[in-house]
C-alpha cells in the first residue's frame, strides 16, 4: 500500500518510546490509528474523547513518557479540553493529535471545519498545525521535546485530513488533474491549476525518505549556590516542615533515589498529589494529618514542587514567623502567594537530591519536634476510629474504606475520582509506593476515573488497580466499562453511593438550608457494569466487606473488570470541608 502521513507518524511514536495510543475512532484520523498498529503501538479505543485524554495523562504521568491521545476533529477536539486543561495544570506531558478538515475547506462549511487552534492556545503549551507532509517528522519531534522540558504539559498538533491520507487519493478526491480537458473553460482551468498546486506543495517530500530522528530529553540546570543556602536554613531550623508535590515526580525511573534523599534528611514530611506513597506506608519521617497545625508552629517550611495555592491556604497556613524555600520549575508558582526567603528556579527532584547530599541532620535535633507531630498524626487516626465505629445508615464509609485498605495488595494502585467519599478515602488508604495513587491534581476534575485507571491497568497489567469513585463522579464515565470488557482490563472499582453530591451537599445544606440538584438516586451501578459485561457485586452491609473485597480481587485475577456498589451511610467526618 502507499505510504501516507499516518504511517510517518506511527513511526514517530515508536522512536519516541509510545505504547499505546488512546482514541475514538474517527475518520479524520484513521491513518494515524493504522500507523500505529502497524508501528506495534497498542491502540485502545474509548467511548469518550475525554476518557482517551485522561488515559494518556495517567501513562504520562506514571512513566514519564508523555501519553499520546488521537481525537477526531470538531466535537473530538472540544470533548478533549476538559481532560487537557487537567494535564496542563497537573503538569503531564502529554501529546494530543486531533484531526481537521482539509486545508483546501478550510472556512468553506467543510464537515466539523472550526478553529481549534484558538481553542487550544490557552491550553496547550503549543498548539499547531500540519500543513504539509514535509513537515510531520519535525513538527511531532518539536511537540515531545516542548512538553516534557521546563514545566511538562499537553501540545496539541492538528492533522489536517487531506494531509493524512495518501497523495494518489488526496489527488481524486480533489479531482486535480495535471493536464486540465483541451475543452474546460478558464475558471475550471484556473481551479484546476489551484488545486494542483495546492497539492503539491502539501506533498513536496517523499515519504519512503523520511525517517525520524533521535529524541533528547533536556534536564533542567541547578543551582549549587543555592543549595548550600538552603543546607544552612535548615541546619538552623528547630522545627523544620517539608511538602513534596507531584512536580519531583517527574523522573519515575529515579523515585528511589528521591525517597533516600529525603529520609536520610530526617525532616518531616507531607507528601501531596502524585507524590503520595514515595515514602511508602509507614516511614517515620512521614506525616498523615493536621498539616495545618504544623505549618502554624514551623520555623522552616520547604515547598518542593507545588506552589502555594488554595491547599495551603494562599500561603496563609504558613505561621508569619516562617522562612521558607521554595522549588519549581515554574518562576510563577515559585513565588505564588508568598514570598520565599530562598526561591530555587530548578527541578524539584534534582534539588532535593543535592540537598540530601550537602545536609547531614544532627542526631535528635528535632526529636521533639517529630514527637509532636507525630501525636498530632495519632489524634487524628483516634478519631477516624471513633468515627468508622459509629452505626450509619448502610455501610459506614470510614469502617469500609479501613478493611479496603487491608484487601489492597502492595502493588496496588489508586485511582480517585470522586468528592466527599475520595476527600475520605485520602485519609485512610495509603498506597504502598511512588506513583500509586492518581487522583486529578489540582483542577480537581470529576470524571478522570476509568481514564486513569485504564493507563494505569495498561503500564501495569499485573498490578491491581482500584478505581474509587464517588457516585456523583461515576456518572462521568461508567460507560467505560465496556472499554475495560473489549480489553480484557480488570479493574475493580468501589463506587461509594450515598445518593448524592454529598461534597456540595454537606455546605449547601448547612447554609441555604436547601438540597436543591444535589440528590442522586442509589442507583444499581453493579448492574449497570454487568450489562457492559463486568463482574458487579452490592455491598450494603458492614459485616460483608471483608468477603466481597476478596471475591472482587479474584474476579480480576480471572480475567473480568468488577464494580462493587457500597450503599455508605453519612458521617460528620468532613463537615465544613468547601474549598475555595
Amino acid at each position: 500500500m502507499e505510504l501516507n502521513s499516518g504511517d510517518i507518524i506511527g513511526q514517530v511514536l515508536r522512536r519516541q518510546g509510545v505504547q499505546f495510543l488512546f482514541t475514538l475512532c474517527g475518520g479524520h484520523i484513521s491513518p494515524i490509528l493504522i500507523g500505529a498498529k502497524k508501528e506495534g503501538i497498542r491502540v485502545v479505543d474509548v467511548r469518550d474523547e475525554v476518557n482517551a485524554v485522561f488515559a494518556a495523562d495517567a501513562v504520562g504521568r506514571i512513566t514519564g513518557v508523555p501519553g499520546v491521545a488521537a481525537v477526531t476533529a470538531g466535537p473530538g477536539v472540544t470533548n478533549s479540553l476538559t481532560a487537557l486543561k487537567n494535564a496542563q495544570m497537573a503538569q503531564t506531558p502529554l501529546v494530543l493529535l486531533g484531526g481537521a478538515a482539509p486545508t483546501v475547506l478550510r472556512n468553506r462549511g467543510a464537515l466539523q471545519d472550526i478553529d481549534q487552534l484558538a481553542l487550544l492556545k490557552s491550553i496547550a503549551k503549543m498548539a499547531v498545525t500540519v500543513r504539509r507532509n514535509c513537515d510531520v517528522i519535525p513538527v511531532l519531534e518539536k511537540a515531545f521535546d516542548v512538553c516534557r522540558s521546563g514545566v511538562p504539559g499537553p501540545v496539541f498538533v492538528e492533522c489536517p485530513i487531506d494531509i493524512l491520507y495518501s497523495e494518489s487519493l488526496v489527488r481524486q478526491w480533489y479531482g486535480a488533474r495535471p493536464d486540465p480537458e483541451p475543452k474546460s473553460g478558464l475558471r475550471s482551468k484556473l481551479l484546476d491549476f489551484y488545486l494542483q498546486r495546492h497539492v503539491d506543495q502539501m506533498f513536496a517530500c517523499e515519504l519512503e525518505e523520511m525517517k525520524p530522528g533521535e529524541y533528547k530529553v533536556s534536564s533542567p540546570d541547578i543551582d549549587r549556590g543555592s543549595i548550600s543556602k538552603a543546607a544552612e536554613l535548615v541546619a538552623e531550623s528547630r522545627r523544620p516542615v517539608m511538602i513534596v508535590g507531584s512536580q519531583a515526580m517527574l523522573q519515575p525511573g529515579k523515585l528511589d533515589m528521591l525517597a533516600g534523599a529525603i529520609g536520610s534528611m530526617g525532616v518531616p514530611v507531607y507528601l501531596t498529589g502524585m507524590a503520595r506513597g514515595l515514602l511508602g506506608r509507614s516511614h517515620p519521617m512521614q506525616m498523615r494529618h493536621q498539616r495545618k497545625k504544623a505549618l502554624q508552629k514551623a520555623d522552616l517550611v520547604i515547598i518542593a514542587g507545588m506552589p502555594c495555592d488554595f491547599r495551603l491556604n494562599y500561603g496563609r497556613a504558613i505561621g508569619s514567623g516562617a522562612k521558607i524555600i521554595a522549588v519549581n520549575r515554574s518562576k510563577t508558582d515559585l513565588k505564588l502567594n508568598c514570598r520565599p526567603n530562598l526561591a530555587v528556579l530548578s527541578d524539584p527532584f534534582l534539588f532535593l537530591c543535592a540537598l540530601a547530599d550537602e545536609f547531614t541532620p544532627e542526631p535528635y535535633a528535632w526529636a521533639s519536634w517529630i514527637q509532636e507531630l507525630q501525636e498530632n498524626d495519632s489524634e487524628r487516626e483516634a478519631f477516624i476510629a471513633q468515627t468508622a465505629g459509629q452505626d450509619t445508615e448502610f455501610v459506614n464509609p470510614l469502617a469500609m474504606l479501613q478493611k479496603l485498605d487491608k484487601a489492597i495488595d502492595d502493588d496496588g494502585i489508586i485511582v480517585a475520582d470522586g468528592g466527599d467519599f475520595v476527600a475520605t478515602a485520602s485519609y485512610i488508604l495509603q498506597p504502598s509506593g511512588p506513583l500509586k495513587w492518581l487522583d486529578p491534581g489540582v483542577f480537581g476534575t470529576l470524571g478522570v476515573g476509568a481514564g486513569f485507571a485504564l493507563g494505569s491497568k495498561l503500564v501495569h497489567p499485573q498490578s491491581e488497580v482500584w478505581l474509587i469513585y464517588g457516585d456523583g463522579a461515576a456518572g462521568f464515565s461508567l460507560q467505560e466499562f465496556d472499554t475495560f470488557v473489549r480489553h480484557r482490563l480488570p479493574v475493580i472499582a468501589v463506587v461509594g453511593n450515598d445518593g448524592g453530591w454529598t461534597q456540595i451537599a454537606r455546605d449547601q445544606i448547612a447554609l441555604f438550608g436547601d438540597d436543591v440538584a444535589t440528590k442522586l438516586h442509589r442507583t444499581d451501578y453493579q448492574v449497570v457494569a454487568e450489562g457492559f459485561g463486568a463482574k458487579g457485586f452490592l455491598l450494603d452491609k458492614n459485616e460483608d466487606c471483608e468477603t466481597i473485597f476478596q471475591q472482587a480481587k479474584q474476579a480480576a485475577r480471572d480475567g473480568q473488570p468488577v464494580l462493587i456498589n457500597a450503599q455508605i451511610g453519612l458521617t460528620d467526618f468532613r463537615q465544613g470541608s468547601i474549598s475555595m
